[in-house]
């Protein structure tokens, strides 16, 4: 990218701070505001709909220096780039004219690592001040103090043809250009956080974190914390709001975050949002009663999911999509939110679990214990589907990762390492097991045999049982891992994969699995001789 133009991007930015055209309300009024374009429901809360219901991986560049690295896989993204100096000086003249609100903020709330945030987003189309409002919501308050600050760009009008994300993480500048869905806001500020933690020394990571509390098998309570990692619709958000049915006495879980956290050299990880952006598919009472409590209170944001019009809530409809959403407020979450959105160095912690959730429906155990070289595989495989986008693997299960892959992979590996003593890794399989599938001469997908679900119940045991450190642990028989042999609570019988496949399919299918691994690993050059020699587990 040419350096004339970022520099023009640099100024334009401060800049803006000063037009006649750009303004400011008040929490009060931009709730206000927001709530006119929205639809009212019986629980206090708004519901909008916007046009476009997930967000734009496919059509999202990174642009800067030779210390970002490009994009360009496809021919889409190829365009972008080539034309990206026409569309920012498009841009930068259209900016001279339209109405932009302006938001401030302020992502976490520690002395280390907490940038401040300034959205501008266009209202000629006045129904986006709701995403000023999303905002607003999801991060903190500004302090209005110095330092680092991030700037998010927002032009839902912009012709959908030329629908794209202009990143230039360097200066902590996002351009969003033709899209409407509020997911773009989000991820334009936490994808310049990562670039930017990373230049201060800390690494982030696309994790939720909270602090267990468990009863070991003589009696003493350890206090754990756990970073548990997952693309979307992976489980991540029902496991990391849930108290795993830990409920001796003392016992119990205190959710800190949801989405990113930034991890420090003492193993603190520094949250950065006070509104979690929670899929509501599928989301019951029954099965999930704090992330239910959540979405059902008054300060929730509610995002495409469908109401009628007496304002009854829909969350299993699945009519405008299968990507609603929700805002809820971490203290919504009742005795379960944590006090802070940080969790502790590990000095101050027994220990400190990390698991990777993952949906596969085959032969992926559904627990695995992983040695710290298996772990750093883990951070940069992502074996679920994405359904808040298009793009079926994101390095470290992150949309939000500028950096180069190795660079990230090779610190948590050393950090983990470092640490090993305290840190226990994990893969959770939350898909199941079993599945065949066949494909037809049309490209159709045709199950044969429908996979035999690890249900929540199910994987909260194995989550309770690492926690107490009452899972039995043996090698398995097909992969180079430990996995469960006992766990109370739960039946294991049902997932052994000698009772849904013949040995030879196991077979087949394993050797599938570490194909794919390892001819994806060896696109990604500069990794640690150890994590590679690792990616065949």
């Amino acid at each position: 990218m040419p350096q004339p133009l970022i520099d023009d991007v640099e100024r334009t930015i401060i800049d803006l701070r000063e037009r006649p055209n750009v303004y400011s309300l008040s929490p009060d009024d931009l709730r206000r505001c927001a709530q006119e374009f929205g639809r009212p429901t019986v629980f206090g809360s708004t519901n909008w709909a916007s046009t476009v219901k997930n967000r734009s991986a496919s059509l999202t560049i990174n642009l800067g220096s030779h210390r970002v690295p490009p994009d360009l896989s496809t021919a889409k993204k190829r365009d972008i780039t080539k034309h990206a100096p026409e569309t920012v000086r498009a841009l930068h003249e259209y900016l001279k004219k339209i109405p932009l609100l302006k938001v401030d903020c302020r992502m976490g709330d520690n002395d280390v690592f907490s940038p401040e945030c300034t959205l501008y987003i266009s209202t000629y189309r006045r129904e986006s001040v709701r995403i000023a409002h999303q905002v607003a919501q999801t991060l903190f308050p500004s302090n209005r103090q110095g330092g680092k600050r991030l700037t998010t760009v927002y032009i839902p009008e912009w012709q959908e043809r030329d629908r794209q994300i202009l990143v230039f993480p360097e200066i902590g500048v996002t351009y969003v250009l033709g899209t409407d869905y509020y997911g773009e806001a989000k991820n334009a500020f936490l994808r310049m956080a990562m670039w930017s933690a990373k230049q201060e020394g800390l690494l982030g990571l696309h994790a939720g974190t909270k602090i267990i509390r468990a009863t070991r098998p003589d009696g003493h309570i350890r206090r754990l914390g756990m970073l548990l990692f997952g693309m979307s619709a992976s489980g991540k958000t029902t496991h990391i709001c849930s108290d795993h049915g830990l409920d001796l006495p003392d016992e119990g879980v205190e959710v800190s975050q949801d989405d990113v956290v930034f991890w420090t050299e003492n193993a603190a990880a520094l949250g950065s949002e006070r509104g979690f952006y929670i899929k509501t598919e599928g989301l019951d009472l029954g099965v999930h009663p704090a992330l239910h409590h959540a979405a059902a209170s008054s300060n929730s944001l509610l995002d495409n999911v469908v109401v009628d019009y007496e304002g009854n809530v829909y969350f299993e409809d699945r009519t405008l999509t299968a990507n609603g959403r929700a805002i809820i407020q971490k203290d919504d979450l009742g005795e379960l939110s944590a006090p802070t959105i940080d969790l502790p160095p590990l000095d101050d912690l027994d220990g400190l679990i990390i698991a990777f959730t993952v949906r596969k429906y085959t032969v992926i155990p559904i627990a695995s214990r992983l040695t710290p070289e298996q772990a750093a595989v883990a951070f940069l495989l992502s074996e679920s589907f994405d359904s808040s986008g298009p793009d079926a693997r994101d390095i470290g299960g992150s949309p939000l990762l500028v950096a180069e892959p190795a660079d990230e992979a090779n610190a948590f590996y050393e950090l983990v390492k470092a640490n090993q003593d305290k840190i226990q890794c994990y893969m959770l399989n939350t898909g199941g097991v079993g599945e065949l599938v066949e494909l037809g001469l049309d490209g159709a997908r045709r199950v044969k045999k429908k996979v035999t679900r690890v249900e929540i119940d199910e994987m909260a045991a194995i989550i309770r049982g690492i926690a107490r450190g009452t899972i039995k642990w043996s090698e398995d028989p097909d992969w180079m891992v430990e996995t469960p042999e006992y766990v109370k609570d739960l039946d294991l019988d049902k997932f052994d994969l000698r009772k849904h496949y013949s040995q030879a399919r196991i077979d087949y299918l394993v050797a599938a699995t570490r194909l794919e691994r390892a001819e994806y690993i060896e696109t990604i050059p500069g990794l640690k001789p150890e994590i590679k020699k690792s990616v065949e587990f």
